[in-house]
């Protein structure tokens, strides 16, 4: 059973790091976001609420990181706000034309470390939705966006903070070795890696985004049901547990959205 406290893959050597890189570069695109005219972004609403809404719309951002962004289509509310944008990401699936709706846009691949190919303090905005539990060395990833961020920007993660089953059997809907970050063990690596956090938002209530599932529908393109979910996140949010054994653990939050800048 995974440690309620540590991030699985935090401590992985370089061996370890690489094979775990490799089962997961294309896994993404494999679970059906190949083909661009199908793919559709489900987390607009939600990012503007609990992240973009951050941002005054008066300020000019010379410069953004989409971090395992796939086709960019996250960073579309913000583009008549951004000069430039790097995408790093590790699927051949999801390499652009330079340009994202106007807006020059390079795609870049990563390498296993997770070490980025940028001088200090390149980026206004380092955007990383649902990448980290996809990735081992949580904490080193972190400590390069601390790195690359410029004085005053913010950095915008989001990811599952519970466990998503024993990714030694396979899991419809799931890559290979995607599992869900610890609350605890995210806050560790965020202060290992010097972020301070300007405000963090736990929602996802697992309850509700089952029926909707089941009802095939999407929440976080509604501003309704975003707010729905929120009330209830909030209510239940003193129930969260990483693992959950019985019926009645189940009513908690299952997600973070974490917004920070720079010591």
């Amino acid at each position: 059973m995974i440690s309620q406290t540590e991030i699985f893959g935090d401590d992985f050597n370089i061996q370890q790091i690489e094979s775990w890189f490799r089962d997961e570069a294309e896994a993404y695109a494999d679970l059906g976001a190949k083909n661009l005219s199908s793919y559709k972004y489900k987390y607009h609403y939600l990012n503007k609420l609990y992240g973009y809404n951050t941002i005054s719309k008066n300020n000019r951002l010379n410069h953004v990181l989409g971090f395992g962004s796939a086709y960019g289509n996250e960073l579309l509310p913000i583009l008549n706000q951004v000069d430039k944008i790097t995408i790093i990401d590790p699927s051949d699936t999801f390499v652009g034309k330079n340009l994202l709706n106007g807006v020059t846009c390079n795609w870049i691949k990563p390498v296993p470390c997770g070490d980025l190919p940028f001088v200090n303090n390149t980026f206004d905005l380092i955007t990383c939705f649902g990448v980290l539990h996809h990735i081992p060395n949580v904490t080193h990833v972190l400590s390069e966006f601390s790195r690359c961020i410029k004085p005053g920007g913010y950095i915008m993660i989001r990811e599952p903070i519970v466990s998503m089953g024993d990714w030694r059997n396979k899991r419809a809907g799931l890559t290979v070795h995607e599992r869900g970050i610890p609350l605890s063990g995210l806050y560790k690596s965020i202060n290992t890696a010097q972020l301070e956090i300007i405000k963090i938002n736990i929602f996802g209530f697992g309850p509700f985004l089952s029926l909707l599932s089941k009802l095939n529908i999407n929440p976080y393109n509604s501003s309704i049901l975003t707010h729905v979910d929120r009330f209830l996140s909030k209510i239940f949010k003193n129930g969260y547990i990483y693992h959950a054994g019985t019926l009645k653990e189940r009513f908690r939050p299952c997600h973070a959205f974490v917004l920070m800048i720079k010591r």
